[in-house]
């Protein structure tokens, strides 16, 4: 068993581990850093990917992503995936806290996360909200790849808003 001398070793040990398909040895590494230093930021965001997306537990991943949110709010890495989360569960309160944070932070991806805003807003069947968050992300995207995929969010909330203007003639008329 090979021996780490620093948590940042072990840290990384445990990202590694992740890398090549080791969750449970990862998982591993990523607990014993937690009850050696339950302050470590970083360890609790990789347990919160692990939980929300191998294991499909949200509450235990919540519960990382906040913990990692409240000991180290600067640690922009966390915040697409919390917010992901939350948007994911409806959880209306979460959504706008984790996001007003997220986009007030150095360093976050902000076109991720108007689009993910944008996705919560469309799943609630607000269009104008939907879009205007749409409208955020392709205004902040730096990649061709989330110009193209954000230009498609915007197109289908466009035929969603034109499709209940169809439906709301049909009905009145």
């Amino acid at each position: 068993m090979d021996t780490y001398y620093t948590v940042e070793e072990k840290y990384l040990q445990a990202v590694d581990e992740l890398t090549y398909g080791e969750t449970p040895k990862a998982l591993n590494l990523l607990n014993e850093l937690i009850a050696n230093d339950p302050l470590y930021a970083r360890a609790h965001f990789q347990i919160g990917k692990i939980y929300y997306y191998d294991f499909k537990d949200y509450q235990t991943a919540g519960y990382h992503f906040k913990t990692c949110m409240e000991i180290d709010p600067l640690f922009s890495d966390n915040y697409f995936d919390y917010l992901s989360l939350v948007v994911f569960l409806k959880m209306d309160k979460q959504v706008n806290l984790i996001a007003t944070a997220a986009l007030n932070t150095p360093g976050v991806n902000a076109s991720s996360i108007y689009e993910l805003l944008g996705l919560y807003a469309e799943k609630n069947k607000l269009w104008n909200k939907a879009l205007e968050a749409y409208r955020n992300a392709y205004m902040e995207a730096t990649a061709k790849e989330q110009l193209e995929s954000t230009e498609e969010s915007i197109g289908r909330v466009k035929l969603k808003m034109r499709q209940g203007i169809v439906y709301q003639y049909t009905l009145t008329g």
